[in-house]
């Protein structure tokens, strides 16, 4: 298997349709996020919601812009009510304040596990019973290498419980049909990563491997080679993670 290749868990009985499906991206016109709102279209979906936090306008009759702020429950419901035809849900909305763990004010922590936990949280609530209405659905949340390895911040923090949470919404949402898929990956070429001097995976080939894991019933995606060889280590003595 080569660097573009995704490896992934023990799928699930079967997958979830793209073709005629309707999906729901939050973050979905920025970086990631729009590159699997073309992905799916590319697939076949006939509809894709596309979230924001501030108005943005359609570049395709086929997307659907919706506000959609995942700290506001108010927000999240409106957004669940919106888009109750959806089969695919992706979590993709996300925040990285660079926030050094034993400097960074409590407030300023708390604004990213506010996105990057608690906003995935309160989404996959919401659309739970949205999920339940379709024989297969599929629910995808975008985490990270640093849901494993840390490198001192709250992001990782917020991620290392993404991770957790995401392992709980697969567990009880499996009877209703709903497949949930934990997307790992290292660092994408978009404007979160802009000053991040490092390889950098290009989010188009990131969008077809989470589309191929929506397809298949994937459990978990590793999307990139450091995020494969993270991972492999963590059943080796701790220390093997933080080895120069």
């Amino acid at each position: 298997m080569n660097t573009t290749e995704s490896r992934s868990m023990t799928t699930s009985p079967q997958g979830t349709p793209i073709d005629g499906a309707v999906a729901l991206v939050t973050g979905g016109h920025r970086g990631f996020g729009r590159a699997l709102v073309d992905e799916l279209l590319a697939r076949g979906a006939t509809k894709v919601y596309a979230t924001s936090r501030a108005p943005q306008p359609s570049r395709d009759e086929r997307i659907v812009p919706i506000l959609l702020d995942v700290t506001d429950e108010a927000s999240v419901t409106a957004a669940a009510e919106a888009a109750q035809d959806s089969s695919i849900v992706v979590n993709n909305a996300g925040i990285a304040l660079g926030t050094p763990l034993l400097e960074a004010s409590i407030d300023r922590i708390r604004e990213e596990l506010e996105t990057n936990l608690f906003g995935l949280i309160r989404v996959t609530r919401a659309f739970a019973p949205v999920l339940a209405a379709h024989p297969r659905s599929a629910l995808v949340n975008v985490l990270s290498v640093l849901s494993w390895f840390s490198v001192g911040t709250g992001y990782d923090v917020s991620k290392a419980a993404a991770w957790s949470a995401t392992n709980s919404m697969r567990v009880r949402l499996r009877d209703q049909g709903t497949t949930v898929t934990a997307l790992h990956v290292g660092y994408m070429d978009t404007d979160m990563t802009a000053g991040v001097q490092a390889p950098k995976a290009d989010p188009r080939d990131i969008a077809r491997q989470t589309v191929d894991a929506i397809a298949s019933g994937a459990l978990e995606v590793l999307a990139d080679e450091t995020t494969r060889t993270v991972k492999s280590k963590l059943s080796e003595d701790v220390s093997a993670l933080y080895a120069a």
